[in-house]
Parts: structure tokens; C-alpha cells; sequence
């Protein structure tokens, strides 16, 4: 899955979408994705804070927050 990297506007290749939809993690493994022909980047951690998708949409609270279906009911 490809997600933007919110601080530096490049596309990041998630490579733990386990870890994606956890919420209780706070940083996903990935790579920067700089496009065709490039060699593939290292893996690195980054912070699901500054993370979205391509749109600029943020990721779904029941992805980032623990304790968001505590929040629903007030």
C-alpha cells in the first residue's frame, strides 16, 4: 500500500500493513517509492502521524487511535 509522507510530500510504500491497521503501534515499516527504474530504498520506520493517503485524506482514527471506539459514545 502507498501512503504520503505528510512532511516531505513523497510517496512511502508501507511493508507492514499489520502494522498499519494497529492501532496500538505508532510507526508502520516502509520505504520511500521514487517511481520507475530507481533502486529499491531501505526500509525504514516512520511515524503513522505523518502519514495519509495519496489524496491527502488522514488514516481512519480506528487505525491510529486505541481508543477510538471509547470516543464514539460521548
Amino acid at each position: 500500500m502507498f501512503l504520503k509522507h505528510t512532511m516531505t510530500g513523497k510517496m512511502i510504500e508501507v511493508l507492514s500493513l499489520r502494522d498499519l491497521f494497529n492501532p496500538l503501534h505508532d510507526t508502520v515499516i516502509g520505504r520511500y517509492h521514487y517511481g520507475d527504474g530507481e533502486e529499491a530504498q531501505d526500509p525504514e520506520s516512520f511515524d503513522k502521524g505523518e502519514l495519509a493517503f495519496c489524496s491527502d485524506e488522514p488514516m481512519p482514527k480506528c487505525w491510529t487511535d486505541p481508543d477510538y471506539r471509547g470516543q464514539q459514545s460521548q
